[in-house]
Order: structure tokens, then C-alpha cells, then sequence
């Protein structure tokens, strides 16, 4: 009896030193192998913020056209001339009208003589820079929709104080998706873009050019 009491102590006290598969809690974030989806920024990200879908313009929508538009040009220039000339001329024979028919006129004074002598020089300097900005915000229309997509804008703006008149007017293509999400595009990304702004008023008329100074500019006598 005590034998076999024995024994069995034994075989208890060697099962306790049989290896064992370990189990514990996993530390993997991502879940069980073969379950796992596909790993996105938008699922394991807290700063992830998601890109706004670009906006579905439709015909005659408004979009916001941001014109911010810089131009530098620096040119300087000289020319120098000298010119002579020298004129020795003599008219030995001419005709005269008599009958309707034409004779050799009689010179009963001699032949007359030209003798000049011309010495003219012309140095011109020059030097022009120009900086030219314009920045303002327009809003546009969808006047077409191009069978590609792209949209054809128009935009219209007018503004009075007092007697003064400020008119701006624009037009062009640009590609839908180059609107931005806050419905504005750039006016770089506008193909065949024309802007024309006018005024009218006192301080138009202060700085204009009067049409005796535009005869004299384009004749340019001096």
C-alpha cells in the first residue's frame, strides 16, 4: 500500500515539471492574425483629419475667383548717333510746257546750285523699372460647362462712392478640380484669364492724359 502510494506521488510530482503552452493577454493592437483590417491612418491616427471632397459645381454655381497677381520689369537702355551728310548738286537742264508739248526751258540765270552740308548727332539714355500688383477677390458664375468638365467663368463687379465709379470685369477657363474645398480658385489656374478694370471719376480725370497729350505722344516730335 505504501508502495503504491509512493508511485503515485511520484508520477504527480513529474507532471508538475511537464512543459506547458503559455497563454497571456496580447499585446498586439491590431487584433487576431487573419482578422485584422486593412491598417489606414484614419483608423490608428488621432490627428488625422480628413481632406474635404472637392465641391460638384453645376451650371451657373458661383465660385470665388482669387486674383493676386505681381509683375517686376527692369530695363535700361543707350544709343548714340552721329550722322553727316553733304548735299553739291546742280540743275543743268529742265523742260518747259509750250504747245502741250515739252521743250528744253532756257536757264538764262545758270544752272541752279544746292550746297548743304548736314551734322547731326543724337545720344538717348535710358532706364525704366516697373512693379505692377493686383490683388482683389471676385466673385465668379459658371457660365458652361465644358464636354471635358472644365467650367467657364464670368465674373462682374461695380462700385460707387459718391461721383466715383470702380467697374471690374473677368473671364476665363479653369480645370473643376482645381476649386478648392472653400469654393475659391486661384486666378493662376485660370486658362485664357482677361481682367479689365476701369474708373471713372475725379481722381480719374486728376491723373488722365488729355487728347492733345496723346497726339503729341504718339507723334513724338521732339
Amino acid at each position: 500500500m505504501m508502495r503504491t502510494f509512493a508511485f503515485f506521488a511520484v508520477l504527480v510530482g513529474l507532471g508538475s515539471f511537464a512543459p506547458k503552452i503559455a497563454s497571456a493577454q496580447s499585446s498586439s493592437l491590431f487584433g487576431i492574425p487573419g482578422e485584422r483590417r486593412p491598417l489606414t491612418l484614419a483608423d490608428n491616427s488621432w490627428y488625422f483629419i480628413d481632406v474635404e471632397p472637392p465641391p460638384q459645381i453645376e451650371l451657373y454655381d458661383l465660385v470665388t475667383v482669387v486674383v493676386a497677381h505681381a509683375s517686376q520689369a527692369a530695363s535700361e537702355g543707350s544709343v548714340f548717333r552721329n550722322q553727316r551728310s553733304k548735299i553739291d548738286a546742280a540743275l543743268q537742264d529742265w523742260v518747259s510746257l509750250e504747245n502741250f508739248s515739252l521743250k528744253p526751258a532756257e536757264q538764262a540765270d545758270g544752272d541752279p546750285k544746292i550746297k548743304a552740308q548736314l551734322n547731326s548727332q543724337l545720344q538717348t539714355d535710358m532706364e525704366l523699372e516697373s512693379l505692377e500688383t493686383m490683388k482683389f477677390s471676385i466673385a465668379a458664375r459658371v457660365v458652361d460647362i465644358r464636354p471635358n468638365g472644365n467650367l467657364v467663368l464670368e465674373a462682374h463687379q461695380t462700385f460707387h462712392q459718391n461721383s466715383e465709379v470702380w467697374e471690374a470685369s473677368l473671364s476665363g477657363e479653369c480645370r473643376a478640380e482645381d476649386v478648392l474645398p472653400n469654393n475659391s480658385v486661384l486666378h493662376k489656374n485660370i486658362y485664357d484669364l482677361r481682367i479689365v478694370k476701369r474708373e471713372k471719376g475725379h481722381v480719374r480725370d486728376a491723373y488722365r492724359r488729355g487728347w492733345v497729350i496723346k497726339l503729341l505722344d504718339a507723334v513724338k516730335p521732339f
